[in-house]
């Protein structure tokens, strides 16, 4: 059922709500891996989470052969596949090198890196506010890392390295939405990303014990459930509205770690994290504000902050 505009702002609160499911949803998935796959390469572990989810590819197989998949819309598939399935890698291997609320705090990067990229690759304009927040948010990664003061270990550089990956993923699916359901673009990242990670586990392949393939559906689980209540986030109230919700997700990331792992609370690692959520925010509330006013007026002459951002 198709809603007019007015669902997006009517309902803030369950926005938020959903939001704030999503990141207890995303929080499992990390201390899942950090439990599960301690032991596994980090290849294979993200074969086997991908591989085990394949079954909620199902659903998708009919939209999947109906669309109308062109060689453009195949290479824009492949190079997000290949992209995403490098995240993952190193992704995983961050997570069993650095604590989770470090792997939490550097993932926010990934919406600024994205905003970079949109301004480099799709054309959009990047104002000089949200050149600010940009600067604002390395001032974060920079408070987590301080280089310098204490190691920048292998995990650290491999999570600086997933957040642009990812980034790269997200640019390319915004480019594939734009003419394929979203149910065929997750349908076709699975796929691709399965497909990728084949060549990854097979030089490191060992035969999972049958708990560790339960820990690494259990993944699966977690993370598509989390995406799937972000999508219901993400109808219920704007991206300005359930950005700032996210900022839990460290909150949570933090005490676990803590709690369940005996990993010590940096603060440092909670400020920057803090600052590059902060930087997050006000460039999804900016744009939201942008696209309002682009809605309800027709462009006028004014300040380039004033104007909204090219599609």
């Amino acid at each position: 059922m198709t809603h007019p505009a007015g669902p997006i702002a009517s309902r803030p609160v369950a926005g938020v709500l959903w939001m704030l499911v999503t990141g207890l949803f995303f929080v499992a998935v990390t201390a899942v891996v950090k439990h599960g796959a301690a032991d596994l390469p980090a290849a294979e572990a993200a074969f086997l989470r991908y591989a085990l989810g394949l079954v909620f590819l199902i659903p998708m197989i009919r939209p999947m052969l109906a669309a109308r998949i062109t060689p453009v819309h195949l290479r824009l598939a492949a190079l997000r596949g290949m992209a995403h399935t490098l995240g993952v890698i190193l992704w995983f291997y961050a997570m069993t090198r650095i604590t989770v609320a470090e792997v939490t705090a550097m993932n926010y990067l990934s919406p600024v890196y994205i905003t970079l990229g949109a301004a480099l690759f799709l054309g959009e304009r990047l104002q000089r506010r949200r050149i600010a927040a940009v600067m604002v948010a390395f001032l974060g990664a920079v408070l987590i890392l301080r280089p310098g003061l204490r190691e920048v270990t292998d995990g650290h550089l491999a999570m600086l390295a997933t957040a642009i990956l990812f980034a790269v993923s997200y640019l390319s699916a915004k480019r594939l939405s734009d003419d394929l359901s979203p149910a065929v673009v997750v349908g076709l990242l699975s796929l691709s990303v399965t497909l990728g990670l084949v060549p990854f586990a097979a030089t490191v392949w060992r035969t999972p014990t049958p708990a560790e393939l339960g820990w690494m559906f259990l993944v699966a689980v977690f993370a598509t459930a989390g995406h799937y209540t972000m999508t219901l986030a993400f109808r219920a109230a704007p991206v300005a509205v359930t950005q700032p919700a996210t900022f839990l997700q460290l909150v949570w990331a933090t005490l676990l770690g803590w709690l369940v792992f005996g990993e010590g609370i940096d603060i440092w690692v909670v400020l920057g994290g803090m600052v590059i959520l902060a930087s997050v925010s006000f460039i999804a509330i900016r744009e939201a504000m942008l696209k309002g006013r682009a809605r309800v007026a027709p462009p006028v002459a004014g300040p380039p902050d004033d104007q909204p951002s090219a599609q």
